[in-house]
């Protein structure tokens, strides 16, 4: 018996769509799984960088010491310190704080965590708390929080906050896995956490029929876009509505490095009728056209040289059948103008991934034709910063990565950077043009 729809939204959705409607019990569980999650990583981090956990001035990068503070410090706005709190989507973001712990030892907060008034490069230079201070006001933090889970309604309204915070742990984790990547070291060893690399299968062919492309033939169709229902929703993911979609066909699962690289070899990558003006502008600010964390390896038997890949700082073997990964969005769309394909859109991305048993996700965020933007109706939630400011242009990347906790695997949730990031892992599948 073929799997029904409902079947498939089970086995996509069914963790993710657990902790968006979990209940006190479910919640209390989550967060300090989350909280438990957090402090391994940053462990991994001490253990990699030292005591001092200096880490250059980077874009893709974040202090350490302030990545651990500000997950306390959202945490602790949002729920102890929030009057609001009851209120859920109704609460006045602008409401007057209650004063914030002094575990800091009289540091003020605010000034120190506040995403949205702290500088991205101005982290470097703040009197952070020192690790031990850090984790002590975070284990603070979760007692108050789980205290006040406690007396919350059991209501969507009464916890949502909680859940904002508990989904807001969960994607600090994942940047801290990129964070690793980026500087070279590896967070998985005891944290189930790998970033699809595989060592342990290499080959030299990148012959561009290789891996060919497994179609799944979509037949046109009405499709709503975004959330309703009970629960939590990110507010980008409200105001659904319904969209034409024309029939469609699309690959299985994500392209991989057997597809991909063949793109290089043959000197397709350097040519500028492949690529958009952006995506060209990208591509001659750099030295080569290698993907990030590849380079050309030694010779093989064959004459040919094979591909390595940057695996936590370690050089190895590249497994040309995994899926292609730390692709910028010009990539995917270069790539797909030379195969004569082209991305999804986020609504026939979102039908494959509701409605075909062979569709396969989750190795990869994977770039859509989409632009990230408001759905009809949208209106901002309390916190005000997490998409409106976000509403440039930039492409929407559904699906996961490895690094993506299970209740953060959802196929309605949009995430969203810009083109030229190659530090997440990123990659893409692609559409029949026509």
């Amino acid at each position: 018996m073929g799997s029904t729809v409902s079947d498939i939204l089970t086995i996509h959705t069914g963790p993710a769509e657990q902790a968006r409607c979990a209940d006190k019990a479910a919640l209390a569980v989550a967060l300090t799984d989350a909280r438990s999650h957090t402090l391994a990583l940053f462990a991994a981090y001490e253990a990699a960088l030292g005591p001092g956990l200096q880490v250059p001035c980077m874009p893709e990068l974040n202090p350490p010491r302030w990545e651990l503070g500000h997950v306390g410090w959202f945490a602790d706005w949002w729920i102890a310190r929030n009057p609001e709190r009851p209120r859920g989507l109704s609460a006045n973001p602008h409401a007057a704080r209650h004063p914030a712990r002094q575990s800091l030892r009289g540091l003020d907060a605010d000034s120190l965590f506040n995403s949205s008034t702290v500088a991205h490069d101005l982290r470097w230079a703040l009197p952070l708390p020192s690790t031990s201070a850090l984790r002590a006001d975070l284990a603070q933090s979760l007692q108050d929080t789980l205290a006040l889970l406690q007396d919350a309604e059991e209501t969507d309204a009464g916890l949502y906050f909680f859940r904002l915070a508990l989904f807001h742990e969960d994607m600090h984790a994942e940047a801290a896995v990129y964070m690793a990547q980026n500087l070279g070291f590896d967070v998985g060893v005891g944290l189930g956490v790998d970033l699809g690399f595989d060592p342990s299968a290499s080959s030299s062919s990148t012959d561009k029929s290789a891996l060919p492309h497994t179609p799944l033939a979509v037949a046109a169709t009405a499709w709503q876009l975004g959330r309703s229902g009970p629960g939590f929703a990110f507010d980008n993911e409200l105001g659904a509505h319904t969209v034409a979609v024309d029939a469609f066909e699309i690959d299985a699962q994500a392209v991989t490095w057997a597809q991909y690289l063949p793109f290089v070899d043959s000197g397709a990558a350097d040519q500028r009728q492949h690529w958009s003006d952006a995506g060209w502008a990208w591509r001659q600010s750099r030295a080569s056209a290698l993907p990030r964390y590849l380079r050309r390896g030694l010779r093989t038997p064959s004459g040919e040289h094979g591909w390595e890949q940057q695996r936590h700082g370690q050089w190895q073997p590249l497994n040309l059948a995994a899926t292609a990964c730390h692709l910028t969005a010009f990539e995917a769309q270069a790539w797909c103008h030379w195969a004569g394909r082209r991305l999804p859109t986020e609504a026939e991305w979102e039908v494959a991934a509701h409605t075909l048993p062979g569709f396969a996700w989750g190795a990869v965020w994977e770039w859509t034709a989409s632009a990230f933007a408001p759905f009809p109706g949208f209106t901002p939630h309390p916190y005000v910063d997490y998409s409106a400011p976000w509403f440039d242009g930039r492409p929407v990347l559904k699906g996961a990565s490895p690094a993506t906790v299970p209740r953060m695997r959802h196929p309605k949730y949009r995430n969203y950077f810009t083109p030229e990031r190659n530090d997440i892992v990123a990659g893409f599948r692609s559409v029949a043009a026509g």
